[in-house]
């Protein structure tokens, strides 16, 4: 989820230069582009020897203790599936740069599913190979599939307001000075979602609890996720979560100022062994298991065995939280766990009226509700009452 520049030339697309610059390509099954005469035929099942092939394009490194390693960490887990293989490739910026890893994969590895996890990767990109190749399915991780859209394109994301509502709950326990801290990459709803769950899970603790909110304006920029942090600390800010492609910048930062920190994405709680709270991670392996079993039963996108839009919270094993710290005390562990059952049982309700924003404008009325399901909420543009901050 960045968009970063990256100069990345794969010996595929080195190859691919060679056969454009000698004419010595052959025209693909699908009528557009080169390919090898050895590659894969592109179907919407498996390759030749039977085995379903899936690409995994990340933004990131897979080790950044963040968005891109949990994608990662779910790709390993579905490598593990009789006849499942997985091609990956990491650090490819939102540009087309990311259209020539999708095409190589698709071309020269014989991959059929696909899943680019970055944000940024949707429009165009995703879209325009999705018309150029429609016997592959492409599956983004998000919430910008819309009717109408090329039938082999999905979508799939999880309620991960959920945990951070939980983990909001352990936060208004802990803190001392009743300031906590958000930094965010961007105010795009799934973004402020996550901010306003945390901050009315807070909340429920203690009323008068109040969210710093800090947007840097990219996912990955470790220089003002350093700077926000350290300003937050110094306004006596107590709990630090946040919503970056990686928040180890944040961790660190936050353990270095003695202040406690709450994670997201994956668990970063090796990098503050005294502050770590808990934190809202993803378990995309059973997403991506779910996905290569309904692919192996001969179920697609554009057959309709596949939803386009696919979404699970806590109860459906699409995320979960970090083991609690060492500073987690036992009513917080107690209060949280009890929030998280009601999750479970789907009987917790986040958002109801009456609700009102940071501005004092009532944006869900008295008797009004919306549960996670309601695509309302991906459409927020607000920021909820104890925020600090502006969209």
């Amino acid at each position: 989820m960045s968009t970063r520049r990256y100069l990345h030339l794969s010996r595929r697309q080195v190859i691919r230069g060679i056969l454009a610059t000698t004419a010595f390509g052959v025209t693909s099954k699908f009528g557009t582009g080169c390919s090898s005469s050895t590659g894969s035929q592109a179907g919407a099942g498996a390759g030749g020897d039977g085995e379903l092939i899936m690409g995994f394009i990340y933004v990131g490194a897979k080790d950044d203790y963040g968005y891109n390693q949990a994608h990662a960490e779910g790709a390993a887990g579905v490598a593990k599936i009789p006849g499942v293989k997985i091609v990956e490739q990491a650090s490819v910026p939102e540009t087309t740069e990311v259209q020539e890893a999708m095409r190589n994969m698709i071309e020269e590895d014989g991959v059929t599913v696909l899943f680019p996890t970055s944000f940024g990767y949707f429009d165009p990109h995703i879209l325009e190979l999705a018309k150029e190749y429609p016997e592959v399915q492409f599956f983004h991780c998000g919430g910008l599939y819309q009717e109408g859209m090329p039938k082999n394109v999905g979508s799939y994301f999880g309620y991960i307001d959920e945990a951070q509502y939980v983990a909001g709950i352990v936060a208004g326990h802990t803190t001392k000075t009743g300031k906590l801290g958000f930094i965010a990459a961007k105010p795009i709803p799934q973004v402020l979602r996550n901010i306003n769950s945390f901050t009315l899970g807070a909340r429920t603790i203690k009323p008068e609890i109040t969210t710093q909110v800090i947007f840097t304006g990219d996912w990955a920029l470790p220089v003002k996720e350093a700077e926000a942090a350290n300003s937050m600390a110094d306004q006596g800010i107590d709990v630090l979560t946040c919503h970056v492609d990686s928040p180890k910048v944040v961790i660190e930062t936050a353990e270095k100022r003695g202040i406690f920190s709450s994670g997201y994405h994956a668990n970063q709680a090796t990098l503050a062994p005294k502050g770590y709270l808990t934190g809202a991670e993803w378990d995309w392996t059973k997403v991506y298991s779910e996905y290569a079993e309904m692919i192996k039963a001969g179920k697609t996108l554009m057959n309709g065995g596949i939803p386009n839009i696919v979404r699970g919270g806590l109860k459906e094993g699409f995320l979960k939280m970090s083991p609690y710290g060492s500073a987690v005390a036992q009513a917080a562990q107690k209060g949280a766990d009890g929030v998280k059952a009601k999750f479970m049982d789907d009987t917790m309700v986040i958002y109801q009226g009456a609700l009102k924003d940071n501005a004092g404008k009532v944006v869900i009325p008295a008797g009004k509700s919306f549960k996670q399901q309601d695509t309302e909420l991906e459409k927020m543009n607000w920021l909820a009452e104890g925020v600090v901050g502006k969209v």
